[in-house]
């Protein structure tokens, strides 16, 4: 891999779409995420968790307000349940929720790793000559020709873009040339050092909001009113219930699987939410308890014997209460 060398660009395959459209869309939406859909209409990318009534963070979704309609960015794997348990609550209101992650691409575009690019100073010939714009801001969005390139919040150096794969393709951003250097393990590394959480299947349901950080990266909106799950969400921020967060870890070399429950030496105990492989060695995200609460972790770990696993600083602050 190459996070620390030069600009890369290539398809995100690990990635799909749902395209949420009709006139109700954002208010459907606001019923349903944890962040304000509002801010769509802001020309905003939102970054938010769609839970289970309990809570329990179903998926992770980077919303994008496409001419088309609501994009919603989640692990490809998570696309079908995510669609089927979100036309259970369509009922009455005008709106579509369509599988699009075969019509439409994810592509990345990244600068090397190493600190946060100021607002405007993030560069890319690919999508300049693409004729496309950059947004000024991270967390911005700008679309030209049906082409949306949202600039990453939290993590300014870089890109995410979507649009149809025939037209990212003719603009020689998708295309077969493409298909041998995509770079979804360079992402997800990147996620990693920028402590963006995600969920996949092996951890669908096993964490509330918090424990992944969205409350430290703009991930919840506690002002918005009702949607799914924001009960027990608010009674977690409001009483101080946060036991456990997420944090970045070093593992040394072994065999390591999302959703992996593991212990660290100074008695924190957790599952693994997020993995890069860089040669031998490993870097990570991972849901831990605090070492005063390890007794209360339910994924049994408390009982596993210790990783030589280092602890690596995150780009913002973990607090717990």
């Amino acid at each position: 891999m190459d996070i620390n060398g030069a600009l890369q660009s290539g398809r995100l395959a690990h990635l799909g779409l749902i395209r949420i459209k009709g006139p109700d869309a954002q208010s459907f939406l606001q019923g349903q995420v944890s962040n304000d859909t509002r801010r769509l209409a802001e020309g905003r990318a939102v970054l938010c968790a769609y839970s289970n009534p309990q809570g329990r963070v179903l998926a992770v979704l980077r919303l994008l307000p496409h001419s088309s309609g609501v994009l919603a960015v989640l692990p490809r794997e998570l696309v079908a349940p995510t669609l089927e348990r979100l036309r259970k609550f369509v009922l009455r209101a005008k709106v579509q929720l369509e599988d699009v992650s075969e019509e439409f691409a994810v592509v990345g575009e990244q600068a090397p790793a190493g600190g946060h690019a100021p607002a405007g100073d993030f560069k890319s010939a690919t999508l300049t000559s693409a004729g496309l714009d950059v947004p000024a801001e991270t967390g911005g969005y700008a679309e030209r020709d049906g082409i949306g390139v949202a600039r990453v919040a939290h993590d300014g150096n870089r890109c995410c873009v979507v649009g149809p794969a025939a037209h990212l393709s003719e603009r020689g951003l998708a295309g077969d040339s493409l298909a041998a250097r995509q770079i979804d393990t360079d992402w997800r590394l990147a996620d990693i050092r920028a402590g963006l959480p995600q969920v996949y299947a092996a951890t669908s349901e096993l964490f509330v909001a918090q424990m992944l950080n969205l409350d430290l990266l703009d991930g919840i909106s506690f002002t918005k009113g009702c949607y799914t799950g924001q009960e027990i969400i608010a009674r977690t921020q409001h009483l101080g219930r946060i036991k456990r967060r997420m944090h970045r870890l070093a593992l040394p070399a072994g065999s390591w699987n999302l959703g992996q429950a593991l212990r660290l030496p100074d008695g924190r105990a957790g599952r693994l939410t997020e993995l890069a492989q860089i040669g031998e060695q490993f870097e990570s995200l991972a849901v831990l308890t605090r070492s005063e609460h390890a007794e209360t972790d339910s994924a049994g770990a408390a009982q596993l014997a210790p990783v030589a696993a280092t602890e690596l600083p995150l780009p913002y602050a973990v607090t717990y209460s």
